[in-house]
């Protein structure tokens, strides 16, 4: 509730600079937590190298002037240097690969996915969040409820043991219900099936955001990326659909809504 209530003050009222940075601590959190369990199966990520990697390619959204395909070159060409100056031993040349690709990988996963949040806000406002918001949350209620209620055959049994196609089919239909009651109170200009259609596909990718973190996880042996958040697991875990559902959302009304 207390994470609700920060949520919707900073999306609602902050200032662009304040929703940027908060957001900027969310990613750094999450990565931190993403190098932690690939430092579980012994891939010895660099936080050093990819955390600022992460945090230029969110300098790209906020500022105009420096383009994401820039930031990206840039990160990889810094990180290519601090490799080649850090990798130094024989036995560091053995790990270096791993080392490399988890790095990067991870700061743009998590780093240039979540970024689109602050995109969706500058160029829609915060009315467009509560509906990716009110779709992302509508839909995993309904797949947990059903999935409770009925499932009987599992969708991702190597990521996910307890998700089934049943709580699959609950969260569209929640996904669909949550899209059409947050068209009616904040995004009336939308069509009812523009709504209805974003809401089914959108929730139909964060179903394969959410168990795709959690094969990092069983990768690493662990349920929860974290325990930083009582009782919910870390930031990684909170934020698990929206790494695929916010980019995909974003584009989507980029070029499908009015």
């Amino acid at each position: 509730m207390i994470l609700l209530a920060v949520l919707v003050v900073v999306v609602q009222w902050g200032a662009g600079w304040l929703f940027f940075l908060t957001l900027q601590a969310v990613v750094v959190a999450a990565l931190a937590e993403f190098y932690g369990l690939a430092r579980r199966r012994k891939l010895e990520p660099r936080p050093s190298v990819g955390i600022p990697f992460a945090l230029l390619i969110g300098a790209s959204f906020y500022l105009p002037q420096l383009p994401v395909q820039v930031a990206l070159l840039g990160g990889l060409i810094l990180a290519g240097l601090v490799y080649l100056l850090l990798t130094d031993r024989v036995e560091k040349v053995a790990s270096f690969t791993g080392s490399f690709a988890v790095t990067l990988f991870g700061a743009v996963y998590v780093g240039l996915t979540l970024n689109y949040l602050y995109t969706l806000r500058v160029e829609r406002g915060p009315w467009t969040l509560y509906f990716l918001f009110a779709v992302i949350f509508s839909g995993d209620s309904g797949a947990f409820l059903f999935g409770k209620l009925l499932g009987r055959h599992r969708m991702t049994p190597m990521a996910s043991p307890n998700k089934t196609w049943e709580g699959a089919a609950g969260g569209i239909v929640f996904a669909l219900v949550g899209a059409l009651a947050a068209r009616s109170l904040f995004l009336r200009s939308v069509l009812p099936g523009q709504a209805a259609l974003c809401g089914v596909l959108v929730h139909a990718v964060a179903q394969v955001s959410d168990p795709l973190e959690s094969l990092f996880k069983r990768a690493a042996g662990v349920k929860d990326s974290s325990n930083l958040l009582p009782g919910h697991g870390g930031f990684l875990d909170r934020v698990d659909s929206f790494l695929l559902a916010a980019p995909f959302f974003y584009y989507y009304i980029r070029f499908f809504w009015t």
